[in-house]
C-alpha cells in the first residue's frame, strides 16, 4: 500500500474526507438535519405569529380608543341636538337652527368615528397573514421534500 493510500484511510476513520471524494452524507444524518431544520422553521414561524399578535392587540387598542373617542363625540352630538331645542325658542331668529346644524355635524363626526373603529375590528384585519402564507409555503415544501424522497 502507498503512503497516499494509509493518509486516505487514516482520515476516513477519523472523520475527514479528501477533496476528492464526494460530500454525501448517511440517509440518518439527512433525516436529522431535516428533523431539525424543520423544528427549527416552526420555532421562527411561531416567533412570527406572536409578533403578528402583538401587532394586532396593539391594533385592537386603536380601535377600541377610536370607538369610545367616536362615542363620546356622538355623545356631545347628541347634546347640541338637545340644546337646540333648547335654544329653538331663544331670541335671534332662528338660532335653534343654527344649534341643529352644528349638532348634525358633531353627531356625523361620531358616526364616521365610530365605523373607522369598527372596521378595524373586523377579524379580517387583525389575521395574522404574514404567518398564514409562510406556513402554507413551509407547508409546500416539506410536500415537495416527502414526495421527492418518495420517488
Amino acid at each position: 500500500m502507498s503512503t497516499t493510500t494509509t493518509d486516505l484511510r487514516s482520515r476516513e476513520r477519523k472523520g475527514l474526507r479528501s477533496a476528492d471524494a464526494p460530500n454525501q452524507e448517511s440517509t440518518p444524518n439527512l433525516l436529522h438535519r431535516l428533523v431539525n431544520d424543520v423544528g427549527m422553521l416552526f420555532a421562527q414561524e411561531l416567533a412570527l405569529l406572536k409578533a403578528e399578535t402583538a401587532r394586532s392587540i396593539a391594533d385592537l387598542k386603536a380601535a377600541t380608543v377610536s370607538i369610545a373617542a367616536g362615542g363620546a363625540v356622538a355623545f356631545m352630538g347628541a347634546f347640541f341636538l338637545l340644546l337646540a331645542a333648547v335654544y329653538g325658542l331663544s331670541n335671534v331668529v332662528e338660532p335653534w337652527l343654527a344649534a341643529l346644524i352644528v349638532g348634525g355635524v358633531v353627531t356625523l363626526i361620531g358616526v364616521i368615528m365610530l365605523a373607522t373603529g369598527r372596521r378595524k375590528l373586523e377579524p379580517s384585519s387583525i389575521a395574522p397573514r404574514r404567518t398564514a402564507a409562510a406556513l402554507r409555503k413551509d407547508t409546500q415544501m416539506i410536500k415537495g421534500v416527502s414526495q421527492h424522497e418518495h420517488d
